[in-house]
């Protein structure tokens, strides 16, 4: 693929963060997922995190980092948070809050400050892959990266993987 690296606001985030990082541009494909990436990349889906703007009964929206081969459990989440319920947001809306496509969405660089989710156990990987702001196109790096510069909340509410819960 000779695509050039694309210049994105997530990438302009990283940048002004000094964070290391690499860029890693796959075929994107619709409704593929993070399988699809994953399998592109040569690597575990557990390590491609996946970007997720849901909201709140409010329509409060909120960004939730989860491993790619795990679902949220909105219902611990919203506990967690004590909110009513928490639902991912309709493609439109989440486009309207991060600046994003879906299937390109960053939690870097977002149009809108929402507060930030994480699940914990991806603070034990020693690298994932999460989206540099467009569809086809990841960037390599530390958890701790991700937690110096988003400042996430760390939560237990993944369903789904080695189900501790």
């Amino acid at each position: 693929m000779s695509e050039k690296i694309p210049v994105t606001a997530a990438i302009r985030t990283l940048r002004q963060h000094k964070a290391v990082y690499t860029e890693h541009l796959y075929e994107y494909e619709e409704k593929g997922g993070t399988a699809v990436s994953a399998r592109e990349l040569g690597v575990a889906e557990h390590a491609v995190i996946k970007t997720l703007i849901m909201e709140d009964e409010d329509k409060q929206p909120l960004i939730m980092l989860m491993h790619g081969d795990c679902e949220v459990s909105t219902k611990n989440l919203a506990r967690l948070l004590h909110k009513k319920t928490i639902r991912p947001c309709t493609p439109e809306i989440a486009n309207k809050h991060s600046g994003y496509m879906v299937g390109g969405t960053s939690p870097f660089g977002t149009r809108k400050a929402m507060p930030v989710y994480m699940e914990r156990s991806i603070t034990a990987l020693a690298q994932i892959y999460i989206n540099g702001g467009k569809r086809g196109f990841l960037v390599a790096l530390a958890p701790a990266t991700v937690e110096a510069i988003l400042q996430p909340t760390l939560v237990d509410v993944a369903i789904g993987h080695d189900e501790t819960h």
